[in-house]
């Protein structure tokens, strides 16, 4: 499993993930600072990364395309966590949520829980 991280997430917070041995690295690495979020969204179904956000967009754009992949990973804690906070926060959470992630699910995390939504958001006909 390896991580994409979006434009609003510092570039510190790859870094941190990976000395941890979480495989990551931010759009900046892959020329897609200022790409548009369909953009980012192609890029990581297309090379098989879990998008890391803190942007609600992805799952808009999930549930529109009614995509199975990638998987999202957003950080919703309704305060500012600094990198170190959300690179514990996330590696603390990542192995009871691999089945999940490779299976295609978004994953929020909020202030006080964790919820899980599995992909496609609708059935297919």
């Amino acid at each position: 499993m390896k991580f994409l991280l979006d434009a609003n997430l510092s570039p510190r917070l790859a870094r941190l993930l990976d000395e941890q041995g979480i495989e990551s690295s931010h759009v900046r690495e892959h020329g897609l600072q200022r790409a548009a979020d369909e953009s980012i969204f192609d890029f990581a179904a297309e090379q098989s990364y879990v998008l890391v956000s803190e942007d609600t967009d992805f799952g808009e754009i999930l549930a529109t395309r009614n995509a199975d992949r990638p998987s999202v990973i957003l950080l919703r804690s309704g305060e500012p966590l600094t990198p170190d906070q959300q690179a514990v926060i996330l590696a603390a959470n990542l192995p009871a949520l691999t089945d999940d992630i490779d299976a295609g699910s978004i994953v929020v995390f909020g202030r006080a829980r964790i919820r899980v939504r599995r992909l496609p958001f609708t059935s297919p006909d």
